[in-house]
């Protein structure tokens, strides 16, 4: 018998060199086909069931016992994974390890700015850096499968999970998405510290109609593929060991459900090698889409799809069999399916460690020195800032008495923003916290808060905090949202400070006393009232654990804004959905167009201008994509390209110089910006095609040169090829989507 397992061996190592697989691969195939010989269909269905328990439940050991189970979510106690992991090798039949996975999101204890803050650093490395941190205590538990990044194109903020994403461009999304697989799992996935990334979600939900969550979405092949499907090709190839389907469907077809995107384009198209996991019961969801007409049905469809775990819809373990035995489901897409997920065990090293080592000092990983450290710096990049009339960066030797005031000020739980479970508000350090741990030995902070949360209305506690503003020198307005405004099934219509945010911010303008207003949020708002209150406003995303102390160097020039927006903020949320990487139209908005306040009394019925935009509103947003202030300023000089005609292989090389004009150190991110001018179908205005973060001394000058393959300037054509069409094409080098002059070429 060991003979012929040899034999074996050394014929899939055989076939597996013909193919390009390492002999590594290969071994782990061949264990894979050796395990997959020896289960019965119940046992293989058992591995595609996954179920939530944080306790141990009779039911759940049971079902683990009985081969009944692959994957448990939402359990964070050591002891009780590595009890579910002993039942699993040591009592079911096979001794099959489990796979536990949990919503790491932005942090597990240590929580980081929420991703649409990660994205607004422009800065991959540093969010690698944290999805690492995350990983490093995630996994110190037990938990080995983290259901993020989410890689969502969002361009409406109305949508509650932007605060997820990286916002609404497709390269950005693409560069950070890449980075946190890559610090998920690690340089080796065999790693104990390594947590299998899963992408998310496939695909279009952030295109839900009205920025309703679980709403359709109506996207032609053409757009996913220009626009939402690269970011999930760029993690699949930085090596993500999983995908969730999505909730939506997508011109009538749900996700969970779709055979194109999970077979023609994942697995034929990108040779995907990892396992899809359904979200949260999307298969039975199914049955409400008007797709499935019960649960049977929908284990069918997702199954024949593509789809390879159900995540606690229980249609797969309660209907497979008899579709296998009536002949509606193959058993060889079982197979396939169980394949997949045994691969990423065997790829994460369970089966030869299955248990938590040392379980009792995982609390030694949590809040680091290292890690607090590079929250901070992450949030310190993040923050943005939107305003500034000279007040920042807050001189602490002209000022002695400080008022602190808003809902956001001592918030704890709500900093750490959505998607935070295990974040501790106890080791959260607010922005009162920091300010008093600073300069509370040396100044007077008074600390009245207005309004104790974002949606309260409450005019005498903001009369206190009027007249506590009388007696300050200068005014911080910590204003936003709760945590709980953002996120999954948490959509607005209105984008506006909830509460009467806005009118604590006016009546402190009225005091005379200068106020900085930060905002803390999951989403872009429209502040454009705020900011005519405000004398400086920095932005900043739900900041998580070191939000208070970052905030803090930010606002007393300890540290330099430098982070840039990864969304467009509209004036207002009929402008809605709003994005920069726009098409034309044939009237595009030329900015000199009759609004509403500039139309006489019984005007005649004319057309006012003939472009495309609000009377009331314009076309132009409130601040558009990639901007953001700093304390100094810089100029961009000798822009140049290397030359004005390309051929398909060639590399476009830009080069600039930066200089640092104002009397502080500062970092800007320098972003380009490329434009396809005609082709087989319209192209959008501009398109970020790269970018890179510079610090500079006052007065200094960096030379920057920068290159992009010009294979990057291929799209998705008329005949649904993706390709690079000659022509005319502008660049733009500057520090944010409107600024710039453009440089012309043509591409042979």
């Amino acid at each position: 018998m060991k003979k012929i397992s040899i034999i074996c061996l050394l014929a899939v190592l055989a076939v597996s060199c013909h193919h390009g697989i390492s002999a590594p691969e290969a071994a782990v195939e061949k264990k894979i086909e050796d395990l997959l010989a020896k289960m019965t269909l119940d046992e293989k269905i058992g591995q595609m069931n996954q179920l939530s328990s944080s306790n141990m439940d009779d039911r759940l050991t049971d079902a683990i016992r009985e081969g009944q189970a692959g994957s448990v979510l939402n359990v964070v106690d050591p002891l009780i994974i590595n009890e579910f992991q002993r039942i699993a090798v040591e009592e079911s039949r096979l001794g099959i390890p489990l796979l536990v996975g949990r919503d790491v999101i932005h942090g597990f204890k240590t929580v980081f700015p929420i991703p649409l803050g990660l994205a607004a650093t422009f800065d991959p490395a540093l969010a690698e850096q944290g999805a690492r941190i995350a990983a490093i205590e995630a996994t110190s538990v037990g938990v080995r499968w983290t259901f993020s990044p989410m890689l969502d194109i969002a361009r409406d903020p109305r949508w509650g999970r932007i605060a997820e994403g990286s916002g609404e461009d497709t390269y950005l999304t693409s560069l950070m998405g890449a980075a946190l697989v890559r610090g998920y799992q690690g340089a080796s996935t065999d790693e104990p510290t390594s947590m299998a990334a899963c992408i998310k979600h496939f695909v279009g939900y952030g295109a839900a109609e009205g920025g309703r969550d679980y709403n359709s979405t109506f996207l032609s092949e053409r757009l996913l593929r220009n626009v939402y499907l690269p970011p999930f090709e760029a993690a699949v190839k930085a090596g993500a060991l999983t995908l969730m389907t999505s909730f939506n469907d997508n011109d009538g077809v749900p996700s969970t459900g779709n055979t194109f995107l999970l077979r023609n384009i994942l697995r034929d198209e990108w040779h995907f090698k990892g396992f899809v996991v359904s979200d949260w019961s999307s298969a039975t969801e199914m049955i409400a889409h008007g797709f499935a007409q019960d649960a049977k049905e929908a284990a069918a469809l997702s199954v024949n799809a593509g789809v390879d775990m159900d995540m606690m819809s229980f249609s797969f373990i309660s209907h497979l069999k008899e579709l296998v035995e009536e002949g509606k489901v193959s058993e060889r897409n079982i197979d396939d399916a169980v394949r997949n997920i045994l691969r990423v065990k065997f790829q994460l090293g369970l089966f030869d460690s299955p248990y938590l080592e040392n379980a009792e000092k995982y609390k030694e990983t949590f809040y680091a020195p290292e890690h607090l450290n590079a929250a901070k710096q992450t949030v310190i990049e993040s923050a943005v800032l939107l305003k500034n009339d000279g007040v920042l960066p807050l001189d602490a030797k002209k000022i002695k008495t400080i008022l602190v005031t808003g809902p956001m000020a001592d918030a704890g739980h709500d900093q750490l923003g959505t998607w935070a479970f295990d974040g501790d508000s106890d080791a959260t350090v607010t922005p009162l916290e920091a300010l008093r741990e600073v300069y509370g030995g040396t100044h007077t902070i008074i600390y009245e808060p207005g309004l104790t949360y974002s949606r309260e209305e409450n005019p005498q506690g903001i009369a206190r905090a009027l007249a506590a503003a009388r007696r300050a020198d200068v005014v911080l307005a910590f204003v936003g949202e709760e945590a709980i405004l953002s996120g999954e099934a948490h959509c607005l219509a209105h984008l506006n400070l909830q509460g009467e945010q806005s009118d604590l911010l006016a009546g402190l303008k009225n005091t005379g006393k200068r106020v900085v207003t930060v905002v803390m949020a999951g989403r872009a708002l429209t502040i454009g009232r705020d900011l005519e209150n405000s004398n400086a406003l920095l932005f900043s995303f739900h900041p998580g654990t070191m939000g208070g102390p970052a905030l803090t160097d930010l606002i007393f020039g300890a540290a330099v804004p430098s982070g840039k927006l990864p969304v467009t903020f509209p004036k207002t949320s009929g402008q809605i959905p709003l994005y920069y990487n726009h098409n034309m139209t044939g009237r595009p908005y030329q900015g000199n167009e009759t609004l509403l306040k500039d139309i006489p009394p019984r005007a005649g019925q004319t057309s006012l201008g003939n472009t495309s935009f609000y009377l009331d509103a314009g076309a132009d947003p409130l601040f558009p994509f990639g901007f953001g202030l700093s304390y100094t300023s810089f100029a961009y000089t000798n822009v140049q390209i290397d030359k004005v005609n390309y051929a398909k292989e060639d590399t476009v090389t830009v080069s600039f110089d930066l200089s640092n004009t104002g009397a502080v150190t500062g970092t800007e991110v320098a972003q380009i910006y490329i434009r396809d001018m005609v082709g087989s179908v319209t192209r959008p205005v501009k398109e970020l095609k790269g970018f890179t973060r510079i610090s500079l001394n006052p007065g200094e000058t960096k030379s920057i040169t920068m290159k992009i393959p010009v294979i990057e300037l291929a799209f998705w054509d008329l005949n649904m090829k993706k390709t690079v069409e000659p022509g005319a094409f502008r660049l733009w080098v500057a520090g944010d989507s409107v600024s710039g002059e453009p440089l012309t070429f043509e591409i042979k």
